[in-house]
Order: structure tokens, then C-alpha cells, then sequence
């Protein structure tokens, strides 16, 4: 076997435009995952779609420029490229679950992330799109009160949400953050078994208008700039780079599990160290042991996050900083209070 690398994020926070030669490469993709193919295959007017596409912004986020992936997550961030499936990431409070996927956007040029934030009221319809239909009713009622006969204009009362923005056709795929998971209703992760699957989804209220109106233009998610929907349906050209975290709190339907690349997040000593250094100088690394060592501890039987380590590395090692052990030792005790609430009887 040729000894080569086969990585398209590789970490290192410097953009690149390798994964167009990645996607353009039949090869490189399970037949039944290459949905460039299947776009072209089930839509006659193919042509017109693909001269239509959407370029993802050239946004970046900060997050993307420091945030320093480990060996185990370029490898199954890779993994989730080439098998076109979403990256489900464990993990405890704090340990870059989110930031992830913003060093892979910055590093692909994939454009500014998306996010959708999981509650417990959150729902695949609302992530797809959102239609104001009592906007469009009280329009109508003001056209007609003006002796008007003309229909408002559909597009203007519906806006794509974040999977549905994500799922719009592009030359590059959308970044979407798809935030705690594990809070969501139980049926949740069920509805999103087909849309992983597929990579397409209807909208219904413009389905019904396919004969009349075969292109309608709607807002996405993350502009104002309107996309053109053509009979009611979204299919992506290439799958979006997903990537849904999780606090453990809660287990998965295996279908759902089936259809994800899993990746556990476990920092050990070496990380926390490079993390400092990248964010606060490598200058405080030394002083800054002791304090590390102390979070790890009391990591094992609390949650913390990784900023609470560093606001306390930078406040204590400035130079006017607290300079009373007793008072250090009070500031460190404050400063790591676990995030997950205390239990009441």
C-alpha cells in the first residue's frame, strides 16, 4: 500500500483548497454516499442547478485560528469527510467539543460556521425551516382591503434554518454545529435519520406551488442575500460537515449511532500544556504546572471546562497578580466550582 497522506484536515490552522480536489474525486467516495452523483441523476434540469449553486461565505471564525485539534480528532474528523456522515463528539464540559468544528471550517475554507443549539422544545422542522403563516394571512387581508387581487409573495414569509441552510447546494461543503445534542426530545435523533441518510428534504408549503411557481426565492439561515428553491425541494450537492457534541448525558438510539463517526474527547497533561501556551505564552508554562496538575485532579470527580484553567493561569501568573499563597490558594477554590449543579434532596 502506498505510503502517503491521506488526510484533508490535517490540523495545523493554515487554509488550503484540498478538499476540492478531494470532492472531485469519484473515488474517494462510497457510491452510495456520492451525492454530486445523485444530484445530477435525478433532476433533469441538472445543468441549471449546478450553475446555480451556492458559494459558502469565505467567513471564518477566531475560534478556528488557535484552537489545536489532537491526533485522535484530525483522524476521525477525516473519517467523517470520506464517508460523508456526521461527526458525534463526547465529551466533558469544556474539552474544544464545539470549537472543533470551527478549525476544520477555517482550515477548508468551508465558510462561516452554522449552529444549530439543541433545547428540549427543538425540532427538525424548525432546523429545516421556519414559515410565517399568519404574517402571509394578515398581507392577504390588507391586499384585499385595498380592492387588490394579487397573492403575497410565499418566499417572503419562509427563512431556512440552520440543517436547512447547511443542506442548500454548494461547491464546498456547509460547517454545521449541531450544539448538546443529548438535551433534545427523546424522538429527536430518530428524525434525523433520514436527512442523514438522504441529504435532502421538502418543503411542503412550496411543493403544493410547484405548478404554479417551479422557483422561489427564500432567505437562509445566515443571510439576507435570498436562495432560489426549485419545486419545493433542497438537496445538497455535497454533504455538510456535521458535527453534533454531546455531555454524555444520555444514551442513543443505535440507527442513530449507526449513521455517525464517534469520537471521545480525553485530554491529558501534554494538551492542557499546549493549550495554555497557544493562548497565554509558553513564557507562564512552568508556573502554570502546578495549577494544571491541581485541575486534572479535580477533574476526575468534577465537570470543569477548560477556560476556567485558563482564567486562572492568567490571573495568577501576571505580574500583578495575587502574590498571597493563602490568597492564590482562596482565588484557585472560587475559580473551580464544578458546572454541574448540586443534587437537592
Amino acid at each position: 500500500m502506498p505510503d502517503r497522506d491521506w488526510k484533508i484536515f490535517n490540523g495545523k490552522r493554515t487554509p488550503h483548497d484540498e478538499v476540492l480536489q478531494f470532492l472531485e474525486n469519484d473515488k474517494l467516495c462510497l457510491q452510495w454516499r456520492n451525492f454530486p452523483q445523485r444530484f445530477r441523476e435525478d433532476h433533469p434540469d441538472a445543468e441549471h442547478r449546478i450553475k446555480a449553486l451556492r458559494q459558502a461565505p469565505d467567513e471564518t471564525d477566531d475560534r478556528g485560528k488557535k484552537f489545536l485539534a489532537t491526533s485522535d480528532m484530525v483522524e476521525m474528523v477525516n473519517a467523517a469527510l470520506y464517508i460523508r456522515r456526521p461527526l458525534l463528539i463526547t465529551g466533558k464540559p469544556g474539552t474544544g467539543k464545539s470549537s472543533l468544528i470551527y478549525s476544520v471550517a477555517y482550515e477548508l475554507k468551508l465558510g462561516k460556521v452554522l449552529r444549530w443549539p439543541i433545547t428540549t422544545r427543538s425540532t427538525l422542522k424548525d432546523a429545516l425551516y421556519q414559515y410565517d403563516a399568519i404574517g402571509r394571512l394578515q398581507e392577504a387581508d390588507l391586499i384585499r382591503l385595498r380592492g387588490e387581487t394579487s397573492i403575497p409573495d410565499i418566499g417572503k414569509y419562509l427563512r431556512l434554518g440552520p440543517l436547512g441552510t447547511a443542506l442548500l447546494p454548494s461547491r464546498r461543503p456547509r460547517a454545521l454545529l449541531i450544539d448538546e445534542i443529548d438535551k433534545s426530545d427523546v424522538d429527536l435523533p430518530n428524525d434525523l435519520l433520514n436527512i442523514f441518510e438522504e441529504g435532502e428534504y421538502e418543503i411542503p408549503e412550496l411543493v403544493r406551488l410547484k405548478e404554479q411557481e417551479r422557483e422561489i426565492k427564500l432567505r437562509p439561515y445566515d443571510a439576507q442575500d435570498p436562495v432560489t428553491i426549485i419545486e419545493g425541494r433542497v438537496r445538497c450537492f455535497h454533504f455538510p460537515f456535521i458535527v453534533m457534541t454531546s455531555n454524555g448525558e444520555r444514551e442513543f438510539p443505535a440507527p442513530f449511532l449507526r449513521r455517525c463517526i464517534r469520537l471521545e474527547i480525553q485530554q491529558e497533561d501534554s494538551v492542557f500544556q499546549e493549550i495554555v501556551a497557544e493562548h497565554l505564552g509558553a513564557e507562564v508554562i512552568e508556573e502554570a504546572q502546578p495549577i494544571i496538575t491541581n485541575f486534572l485532579n479535580c477533574r476526575e470527580e468534577q465537570d470543569l471546562a477548560t477556560d476556567q484553567l485558563l482564567n486562572i493561569i492568567f490571573l495568577i501568573t501576571r505580574d500583578n497578580g495575587p502574590g498571597d499563597a493563602q490568597e492564590r490558594k482562596r482565588l484557585i477554590k472560587a475559580l473551580l466550582k464544578e458546572l454541574k449543579p448540586a443534587e437537592t434532596i
